[in-house]
């Protein structure tokens, strides 16, 4: 069975953007960016709600026609081109680059795409993870954390009474001074605090 994978950048303070929605403070260097490819590439599909669509849809398409995003870059927009895509939005209307729209989050349907054949599925965009979080959908987090302290922002994990288990898989530092924190969920042992 596929794995959901939380694919995410924070502040060492736990927010995932600024407080004007700004994510400029990411260093996304080569040896990252390497990093992320080799990862995304073998997925099966990426996940992600209508601000995350729409802030990749904004560049990704055409980033690789700017000689100026050679390597990495434009390697990633291949990637991001070709890959099939579910975005869930109750507002957006059309979607183009291999994209289909989910109205809701139904989790026969999600627990149906693990079931079928083919690559991980990467999730993104804080707002769907965290309602994949609520039904126990995620099986594995990939958390990058980037050596700056915000003060202010979105956290990336919001409150909540349920305590969830997490077995460490990886960690693995950057040149850059990022460090990726990998976990697996250990499924079906949230429990609500005491």
């Amino acid at each position: 069975m596929r794995k959901i994978v939380l694919t995410m950048s924070v502040s060492v303070d736990g927010y995932f953007e600024g407080p004007h929605h700004d994510i400029d403070w990411h260093l996304v260097d080569d040896e990252l960016h390497d990093h992320f490819n080799h990862e995304l590439k073998t997925m099966g599909a990426f996940l992600s709600g209508r601000i995350t669509y729409e802030l990749m849809a904004a560049f990704w398409p055409y980033a690789d026609n700017d000689p100026a995003n050679a390597g990495p870059v434009a390697e990633f927009a291949g990637i991001w081109r070709d890959m099939p895509k579910i975005v869930y939005s109750r507002t957006l209307q059309h979607a183009e680059w291999n994209t289909t729209i989910a109205r809701e989050i139904v989790v026969a349907d999600v627990l149906a795409l693990k079931a079928g054949p083919g690559g991980d599925l990467a999730l993104g965009g804080a707002d769907v993870a965290a309602t994949f979080l609520e039904h126990d959908l995620i099986d594995e987090y990939r958390i990058y954390v980037h050596p700056v302290l915000l003060g202010q922002g979105r956290h990336l994990f919001q409150r909540s009474d349920v305590l969830r288990d997490l077995s460490l898989l990886e960690t693995r530092a950057f040149g850059n001074g990022v460090v990726l924190l990998r976990y697996a969920s250990a499924v079906g042992t949230g429990h609500a605090e005491s």
